[in-house]
């Protein structure tokens, strides 16, 4: 995305192997909890012109129980949040992008008891996501239009994946009309 982008963007990855949108996971712990993460986040890049959300496939772990549209409520959550603490140039509101993430496959291997019942649900989650992010007027973007998940695991992205996703996304930055 930043190659694509050019030299007038700054990208600041801030990507967490297990993070939740809004869950403490009483197994990996407190620190993969998304909600209490972003805002120090937020606060120590700012200003921000875009914050673009990508979660929601960890939220659908067994032990959390969660349906797609509570997963998008989390999301809300944090759209909220991000609103609240504008830290935006001039202390204005970013603009927001919501990206789902691309569907699990039906073969997730060793993670089908972590995951169980969790295929089905991120079939669900584009939907949902896009649901949150009109009513919220947030921009959207749908990850599995360009990318799908990796079968080496059912979930994760490959590095070919992450690389077409990020030329997507600056496209979609583009076309949008955000510029420096």
């Amino acid at each position: 995305m930043r190659q694509q982008l050019g030299s007038g963007w700054y990208v600041i990855e801030e990507g967490l192997s297990g993070r939740t949108t809004v869950h403490n996971d009483p197994i990996e712990g407190d620190l993969k909890n998304g909600r209490t993460y972003l805002r120090p986040c937020l606060m120590s890049h700012a200003p921000l012109d875009l914050v673009i959300l990508m979660l929601g496939t960890n939220d659908l772990k067994a032990r959390f129980g969660q349906p797609a549209s509570e997963v998008a409520m989390g999301i809300g959550c944090l759209i909220y949040d991000i609103k609240e603490l504008a830290p935006g140039p001039d202390g204005r509101v970013p603009e927001i992008m919501v990206v789902a993430p691309p569907p699990m496959l039906e073969d997730i291997g060793e993670w089908s008891g972590i995951f169980d019942g969790a295929q089905s649900k991120s079939l669900e989650l584009a939907h949902a996501f896009e649901v949150i992010s009109d009513s919220l007027e947030v921009h959207f973007f749908d990850a599995a239009k360009v990318i799908s998940s990796d079968p080496a695991d059912g979930f994760h992205m490959s590095k070919q994946a992450h690389e077409d996703l990020g030329k997507a996304i600056a496209l979609e930055i583009e076309a949008i009309g955000w510029g420096v």
